[in-house]
């Protein structure tokens, strides 16, 4: 049986897979580092020394980049790899918050073919994985991996480098791996993709519609909405809109809405699952477009935890409206939003409420579960209005 080891850079190798390095089964190991494209036979029986010697000169500078190749460019040298007999794949897990590695994981994956996978759990600090293999370091072991970190690797130590610096949580002491599906990688890609357009990859990626959570918080933002502001004849802006999950709720509720989302793969979900509803008009419109001068005029505006993306709360003063929902978690509402409000003289809070609590929850089919940590709701109303 080989062993075929896909990581990032040569420093992951012995970071995430040293428990496969030093296995005593003695399998052949052959280690595919991307950013450089060296594949590394590693022959049975090799001692642990002798495989950490091998890789230590292929550890890179922090510099080099981390665009890793996708599932095509990968399939051949996994191949080659393998060279045709029994082999097993491990690779990075698609939710490694290092996303550079959870995309190589999730290639790495999809170009293996046939071959059994094993996703190490890896750097994810906001997910807690459901693992089916655990193996602590021994200390001997442990000290393997302390001593190629501050013999090669120093100068990631000193690194300010967000996807490579080096630090305690990123030098386990204990290796977990997993086993997922294909829908279930995409799912965990998606999932922490929060901030870029590949969130959009797979249908759904929060979970609005299986977490009881979401459940909860938005039947409550449809209440808290239609409580202020009842079902009338001009539609509400909702911004944000996502796939509608708040949208269809407001419309059954009888509310008029134009949903406006930017991302095209939302957008187009959004737009099907609403099809036979006349009073939701569906648009692409950001909020700083939604901001301008001819923007459309409404009786409320909702922003809806979408505050999250680096827009700036004061353009809120340029919407063609005198009341706007905000909710947002807790800490994003001190950070962000009340600084802005305690010095705007054109809003003020007329209402804060909590619309659902914290909650720990589990994730794609409970392979992973994390924190939900909670939303409240501000209504802003404008100033002498």
């Amino acid at each position: 049986m080989i062993d075929i080891v896909v990581v990032l850079r040569a420093e992951d190798a012995v970071l995430d897979f040293l428990s496969v390095l030093a296995d005593p089964g003695g399998a052949e190991v052959r280690v595919l580092i991307a950013d450089s494209d060296v594949l590394l036979a590693l022959p049975a029986g090799a001692g642990t020394v002798e495989r950490l010697a091998a890789i230590a000169p292929l550890v890179g500078p922090a510099c080099r980049r981390a665009d890793p190749p996708d599932a095509d460019a990968l399939a051949g040298t996994i191949a080659r790899a393998a060279a045709g007999g029994p082999a097993r794949l491990w690779t990075h897990s698609p939710a490694d918050n290092r996303r550079s590695r959870g995309a190589l994981g999730r290639a790495a994956a999809r170009a293996a073919g046939a071959l059994p996978v094993r996703h190490a759990v890896g750097y994810s600090p906001f997910l807690q994985f459901v693992s089916d293999l655990d193996r602590p370091l021994s200390r001997e072991l442990t000290s393997a991996k302390l001593e190629f970190v501050n013999r090669r690797c120093a100068h990631l130590l000193a690194s300010d480098h967000p996807q490579h610096m080096l630090y305690t949580a990123r030098v386990p002491a204990a290796e977990r791996f997993f086993e997922a599906t294909g829908p279930e990688r995409e799912r965990l890609f998606a999932l922490l993709a929060s901030l870029d357009e590949e969130a959009a990859s797979v249908a759904d990626p929060w979970e609005f519609a299986t977490s009881p959570y979401e459940a909860e918080r938005l039947d409550a933002t449809a209440a808290w909405v239609t409580r202020h502001c009842p079902p009338g004849a001009r539609a509400l802006v909702e911004v944000g809109a996502c796939e509608g999950a708040l949208t269809r709720r407001l419309a059954f509720a009888g509310h008029r809405v134009l949903a406006t989302e930017p991302n095209p793969l939302f957008r187009d979900r959004l737009a099907s699952a609403l099809a036979a509803r006349p009073e939701v008009v569906v648009g692409d419109a950001e909020l700083a477009a939604l901001a301008k001068a001819d923007g459309p005029a409404a009786p409320a505006y909702l922003l809806i935890e979408m505050l999250y993306y680096g827009q700036d709360p004061a353009l809120i003063d340029r919407l063609r409206t005198d009341l706007v929902f905000v909710a947002l978690e807790p800490e994003a509402l001190r950070s962000g939003l009340h600084p802005w409000l305690a010095a705007s003289k054109t809003w003020h809070a007329a209402e804060e409420t909590e619309l659902v609590g914290p909650r720990l929850e589990t994730v794609c089919g409970g392979r992973a579960y994390l924190s939900k940590r909670g939303s409240l709701g501000v209504l802003l109303r404008r100033t002498g209005s």
